[in-house]
C-alpha cells in the first residue's frame, strides 16, 4: 500500500463518520424506508472496506521508508490492527440489520472503538505528514 491509499483510506472513514454523525440527527426509526437509509449502508460498506488491511498497510509503508526507530512503529501497528478489527465487527453488526435507525447509527458513534479508532487515524495522518 502506498502513502496516498493509505490517506484515502483514512479519509474515506473519517467522511463515513461525518456522514454517520449528519444521518443519526435525522431521528429516524428503524422502518422509515428512507432513501438516507441506501446512502448509510454505502457508507458503512465502504468504511468496512477501507479498514481490511490498514494495519498492514500502514506497516508495509514503515518498512519500505525505513522509519526509526521501529519499535514505536510496531506497537502502533497492533493498536491500529486490533482497533479496527473491532471498529469493523461493530460496523459489520450494523450492516446485518434489516433496517438501520439514526439511534443505531448514534450508538455506532458512541462506540469506543469507533472512537478509539478515528483517534488512532487523526495519529497516524499526522504522523505521516510529519515523516
Amino acid at each position: 500500500m502506498t502513502r496516498e491509499e493509505l490517506k484515502k483510506r483514512i479519509a474515506t472513514v473519517e467522511e463515513s463518520y461525518e456522514f454517520f454523525l449528519a444521518y443519526a440527527a435525522q431521528g429516524l426509526p428503524a422502518n422509515s424506508g428512507s432513501p438516507s437509509e441506501g446512502e448509510v449502508r454505502d457508507f458503512l460498506s465502504r468504511a468496512d472496506e477501507a479498514l481490511t488491511g490498514l494495519a498492514i498497510g500502514f506497516a508495509a509503508i514503515v518498512e519500505a521508508e525505513e522509519f526509526r526507530p521501529v519499535g514505536p512503529y510496531r506497537s502502533m501497528i497492533a493498536v491500529l490492527e486490533r482497533d479496527a478489527k473491532s471498529a469493523g465487527a461493530a460496523i459489520q453488526l450494523v450492516l446485518a440489520q434489516p433496517a438501520i435507525s439514526s439511534q443505531l447509527i448514534d450508538n455506532l458513534n458512541a462506540s469506543i472503538h469507533v472512537r478509539a479508532l478515528l483517534t488512532d487515524l487523526f495519529l497516524l495522518d499526522e504522523v505521516l505528514e510529519g515523516q
